[in-house]
C-alpha cells in the first residue's frame, strides 16, 4: 500500500487568525491525507525548516493579512534554498484575484479563495500530488 501524501499546513507572519487552516487541516486529514500543521505566526524559515524536517509532498499557506505577495514568494524561495524544489506549494485566504499571476510566478501552484469547497482542494491535491511524486 502506497504511503500517504504529507502536507505540510502554515500560518505566516503576523496574521493571528486560523480558523480557515484548521478546517484545510480536518478536511485533508479526512480525505486520507496526512498533515502537519504548524500553527499561527511562523516565519519563512521556519516554515521551510519544517518542510523539510517533515519530509513533505506539499506546503498550504494560509493568510489573511494582505502579506502574500512579500511572504509566499518568500517561502518559495527558502524552500528553493533548502534543495526542496519539487514540492507543491498552494495557498489560500483574503487574496486578490489579480495578485494570482504573481504568486504563481513567484512558485505557488494555485490560491485558493475564500469560500472554496473543501472538496475542490482535496481533489486538486489528489490530482497534483501523483504527479510530482
Amino acid at each position: 500500500m502506497d504511503k500517504p501524501f504529507r502536507i505540510l499546513i502554515a500560518k505566516p507572519g503576523l496574521d493571528g487568525h486560523d480558523r480557515g487552516a484548521k478546517v484545510i487541516v480536518r478536511a485533508l486529514r479526512d480525505a486520507g491525507f496526512e498533515v502537519i500543521y504548524t500553527g499561527i505566526r511562523q516565519t519563512p524559515e521556519m516554515i521551510a525548516t519544517a518542510a523539510m524536517q517533515e519530509d513533505v509532498d506539499a506546503v498550504g499557506l494560509s493568510l489573511l493579512s494582505g502579506a502574500h505577495l512579500t511572504l509566499f514568494p518568500e517561502i518559495c524561495r527558502h524552500l528553493k534554498k533548502k534543495g526542496l524544489k519539487t514540492v507543491l506549494v498552494f495557498g489560500g485566504g483574503i487574496i486578490p484575484d489579480e495578485d494570482a499571476a504573481a504568486l504563481r510566478k513567484a512558485g505557488i501552484d494555485r490560491v485558493f479563495g475564500p469560500g472554496t469547497p473543501l472538496q475542490t482542494i482535496v481533489d486538486y491535491l489528489k490530482e497534483k500530488l501523483p504527479v510530482a511524486r
